[in-house]
């Protein structure tokens, strides 16, 4: 089954002494990026976090929003009385090198305004405890499961697209397929009109060995039929991908279409047909609409 790249999900705890909200996005990315925001100290816990989206998200870049409200109580409000003496001795020390007499209590309020002096209630600057962890790991693993149910339907959508599209350029290959054995005929018939009336006009004979090793040339240097079959190949692994493979397969198709494409080119170059040109123009035009899509394609 084919998953999408693109998604969201979301997820919520709510706790005595805990509310918790977690959010996960996701687009497409060649390689996995994982990026964590939201309440501290849960950015700092990436790498851990990230062992958890591995086991759902195999490549995109995926943003997680961790959001917690923890409970205060009246002893969570506390001032860092280090902190605090700290800067008073380093005000002190200043005003009497630099003959300042300004009295402590004026400047108290500026520097409680200081950094780490009055902690945010209910902060966090450590590893956050066993208990609160674990719940955010659990109320991830729910947003990453309806993630994944938003990405699967997604999927099956890219699938039922690729396929169509696939079909479109397998119709169209098959028109080749059928135009191909009237290209050098038309040629042979073109060349002996024009070579008949340049030689009537000079009264001159033309031997049909010449003829026939001109048209001979011309069928060898359009013949088309390996690049024909090596395309119907590549749409034969591009069904069996989108229908089957579930290992990550986007990499497989993005390789496919570009083989595809170059198959493509090569034909429209051969076969120096007008008919041809304008069936391989439908199937350029196909691929590039299976090119988009491929590229959201995990």
């Amino acid at each position: 089954m084919l998953l999408s790249m693109t998604g969201f999900g979301e997820a919520r705890f709510q706790g005595d002494n805990l509310a918790l909200s977690v959010e996960v996005r996701t687009v497409n990315n060649r390689y996995l990026k994982v990026s964590v925001r939201g309440s501290d100290p849960y950015p700092m816990l990436e790498p851990e976090l990230e062992k958890l989206v591995r086991k759902y998200v195999r490549r995109g870049t995926v943003t997680i929003h961790v959001r917690c409200d923890r409970q205060v109580r009246g002893a969570d409000f506390a001032l860092n009385v280090v902190a605090l003496r700290s800067y008073l001795e380093q005000v002190k020390a200043v005003s009497d090198q630099i003959g300042w007499q300004v009295p402590m209590s004026a400047l108290l309020g500026q520097i409680l305004a200081l950094p780490g002096v009055a902690p945010e209630p209910g902060g966090i600057t450590g590893r956050p405890p066993d208990e609160e962890f674990a719940t955010v790991e659990r109320t991830l693993e729910a947003a990453l499961t309806r993630l994944q149910s938003m990405r699967q339907q997604e999927g099956r959508a890219m699938a039922d697209d690729l396929l169509v599209h696939r079909q479109t350029i397998a119709d169209q290959l098959g028109d080749i397929r059928r135009a191909v054995p009237l290209v050098v005929e038309n040629y042979r018939q073109r060349l002996r009109d024009r070579v008949g009336q340049a030689l009537a006009e000079h009264n001159v004979t033309l031997r049909p060995e010449d003829l026939i090793r001109e048209v001979a040339i011309f069928a060898e240097r359009s013949d088309v039929s390996e690049e024909v079959s090596r395309l119907d190949s590549h749409l034969e692994q591009f069904e069996s991908i989108v229908r089957t493979e579930d290992d990550g397969p986007g990499r497989k198709l993005e390789f496919l279409v570009q083989e595809m494409g170059r198959e493509a080119n090569t034909i429209g170059s051969k076969a120096g047909d007008v008919a041809v040109s304008r069936h391989v123009v439908e199937i350029k035009s196909a691929l590039e609409k299976v090119r988009e899509l491929v590229q959201n394609v995990e």
